[in-house]
Order: structure tokens, then sequence, then C-alpha cells
């Protein structure tokens, strides 16, 4: 037996009751690093189910029968049934519990593994159609060049419509972190102060239109520094003043933009892999990723390459 096993089954057996079973795990969860959102969600899951059951119920006599009533009195006979997404989470909250109990040795099997996990099919993100998009770009600079002129909200609807920047990546972008002395080769790289995150950094190209926009709205704001030194709600607003002035029924954000910008990556057939790049997400997430892109590309209306 592991050291592991040996240290949790000196505390915890068989005849142990519920709760000391759970707090013995959240402190498992908190040595390996778990968030304290995760902390507070499984464990507020794990004690829904110990006020379902018995007070005096011991874990080793927790069967699968009880996990399945527990689900359905969750689902159909509580007083507020639990939403599609929650219910996901706490089977696997039960699952995670469970299994940590056996592999531990306390059990001598896992009455949650029978429980069919139940995936919450995801909604597809927000994104603009291709006509939505085209008309805030004609819009934006129809902004720029009105009587109230503001060349901002050009500025940044079309650097997000290019590289996918989030929402924080904007506002951390520096202009020395923009390569502009050479319009057709222009570039800017994205950069994380964090080494957790260094796999997020990439050099991103940037159209010669971009810097020319650019360098008329440095001058006139005198960016020295920040490239958007301007709060994240004053962004969010720039980009809200774009789909009001152009009488859009859906409201542009950063994510609808980045998710717009892989959208047209893929229909003008870029390759997969440099469109999951430009994004700045690993290979296990791009997965679900390019599904929903091609989703997104269905359900609007645009038009996929040829395979």
């Amino acid at each position: 037996m592991s050291q592991k096993k040996q240290d949790l089954s000196a505390h915890i057996q068989e005849s142990t009751l519920l709760h000391p079973a759970i707090q013995a795990w959240k402190i498992y969860l908190r040595d390996q690093g778990r968030s304290h959102h995760t902390l507070k969600a499984f464990t507020a899951d794990l004690n829904l189910l110990e006020s379902y059951l018995p007070t005096d119920k011991q874990i080793g006599q927790i069967s699968t029968a009880d996990l399945e009533n527990h689900l359905n009195w969750m689902q159909n006979e509580r007083d507020a049934p639990c939403s599609a997404k929650t219910l996901s989470r706490r089977i696997t909250s039960l699952k995670s519990f469970f299994r940590w109990l056996f592999e531990a040795g306390v059990l001598k099997s896992n009455p949650a593994d029978p429980i069919v996990q139940k995936p919450v099919a995801s909604r597809l993100p927000h994104a603009l159609t291709q006509k939505e998009y085209l008309a805030a770009l004609e819009t934006a600079k129809a902004i720029r060049d009105g009587a109230k002129a503001d060349i901002r909200p050009l500025t940044l609807l079309k650097l997000v419509l290019e590289t996918g920047l989030k929402k924080g990546e904007c506002l951390s972008l520096m202009v020395e972190h923009l390569e502009i002395d050479e319009p057709k080769k222009a570039a800017l790289y994205v950069r994380y102060s964090n080494p957790r995150f260094r796999y997020k950094e990439r050099r991103l190209p940037l159209s010669e239109e971009w810097v020319a926009i650019y360098t008329d709205y440095a001058e006139k704001y005198g960016i020295q520094d920040q490239v958007f030194p301007w709060s994240q709600r004053r962004l969010e607003y720039l980009l809200s003043d774009i789909a009001e002035a152009a009488k859009m029924e859906k409201n542009i954000s950063f994510d609808s933009l980045r998710w717009t910008s892989a959208v047209i990556d893929l229909v003008e057939g870029k390759d997969p892999d440099s469109i999951r790049q430009k994004l700045g997400i690993s290979k296990i997430q791009w997965r679900d990723v390019h599904e929903r892109l091609h989703k997104i590309a269905k359900e609007y209306d645009y038009t996929l390459p040829q395979a």
C-alpha cells in the first residue's frame, strides 16, 4: 500500500461517517492546488448528499442505489430542482469523491462508478454574422469620420477582428509589443508576466490598414506606453457604441469578436493549427473550439472552404 493510501486509511475507514470523509477530501483537494471555487462547489455538492442520507450512514454503507435516489431527488423531488449544468457538476463531484476513497483503499468497491455522467450540451458562443461584422466595420469607420469623430472604436474593433485578442490581452498590450516600423511585416506580441501562462504568448500579424489606423489613433491620443489607456468598461462601451450606431439587435463584445475572428479564418481556409495558435489555446481545448467554429459557420451561413 502506498504512503498516501496508508495516511488516508489511518484516518478514514468504511465505518467513517460522511462529514469527516468530506472534510478529508477537501483537505486533499486543497493540497492538490485546486482553486477556492472548486473546493467550495465540490464540498457543497457532497454536503447536499450528506443532508439527503441518514445521519448515521457510514461511507462503506453508501450504495449505487443511494446515489441514484439522491440524483433523482435533486432533479424531480427537491423544492429547487438543479439545472442540467449543475447536475452534471454534482455527478462529477460524487464520482471524484468516491473514486478517491476507492483508489485509496478505503472502500472495497466504488458505488459511484456505475453512475452515468450527463454531459451538458454547450450553447454556441455569440459571434457576428458576415453581414454584421462587415456592417460593424463600416459603422466604425463612419464614427471615425463623423461629426463627433472618434477613431478609438475602429482601432479596437479591427485589431480584435484581425488578432482574436482577449479583453485582458488588449488591456495589457503595450506600445513596445508592437512591431510596426515596416507596415508590410507588422505584428504584435502577446506577453504574459505570469510564467504559468507563457504558453499563451504568441506573435500575431497585423495588416497595413490597421497600422495606418493605429498611427492616426496614437498621434491623436498621445499613446506612449499602454496601447489602450482606458478602463475595461470604457473599451466595452466603445464596442457597444458600434453596435448601437449600426442598429444591431445583438451587442458586440470582445468574446463575440474573438469567435468571429476565428470563424473568418476558418472560412478563408487558414491552417487549423495556425488558428489555434492565434487564439493561444492548447491542442486539447482546440478540439472543442474547432467543432464549435464549424457549427457557428454553418448556423450563421458563412461559406465554408471546400474540403
